[in-house]
């Protein structure tokens, strides 16, 4: 997968800007939307190592026929294995709250921070994250709100099923 460069210098995990999250937030929403576009539930994923993007991933349970691919487990997926070195400088950024599956992965791999577009159609792990260590970021998106309001308006038979419903 090609990195993409997102900053002139790289940044410590815990010292990004607003402007920062969202911009790296617009990495996981193409995902979403390609998601949405594929028939899938539409949330996405991007994990960030020093300001690059190291990897994307999107719910793909539909596509997959999956039980466990979830925006955020798809992501991991796509980076492959990475030392522990690297996932101590992550931020794992997801249009939506983690459920419970995302959240432990991000807690097994000791990603310091996550960054969620929003959490207001689902609120997940997020104060389980925050009693571990992690930072939570919320950023309140709109297009990711509009996103999953409009999916599970349309399909909540699926959104059930994808939250174990």
């Amino acid at each position: 997968m090609t990195r993409t460069h997102l900053t002139e210098a790289p940044m410590s995990s815990l010292q990004h800007s607003a402007r920062t999250d969202a911009e790296l937030l617009a990495h996981a929403l193409a995902q979403a939307r390609l998601g949405r576009d594929e028939g899938g539930v539409p949330i996405g994923a991007a994990l960030v190592v020093d300001g690059e993007v190291q990897a994307v991933g999107r719910n793909r349970r539909v596509q997959l026929g999956s039980a466990i691919r979830h925006g955020e487990t798809d992501c991991l997926e796509a980076a492959g294995r990475l030392p522990a070195s690297v996932y101590a400088r992550a931020t794992m950024v997801t249009t939506l709250s983690p459920c419970d599956m995302c959240t432990g992965a991000v807690l097994l791999y000791g990603i310091p921070r996550v960054v969620i577009g929003e959490n207001r159609t689902f609120l997940g792990g997020e104060d389980l994250l925050r009693a571990r260590g992690v930072e939570v970021v919320v950023l309140d998106d709109a297009e990711c709100l509009e996103l999953m309001t409009d999916f599970i308006a349309r399909e909540p038979a699926l959104w059930n099923e994808d939250i174990g419903v």
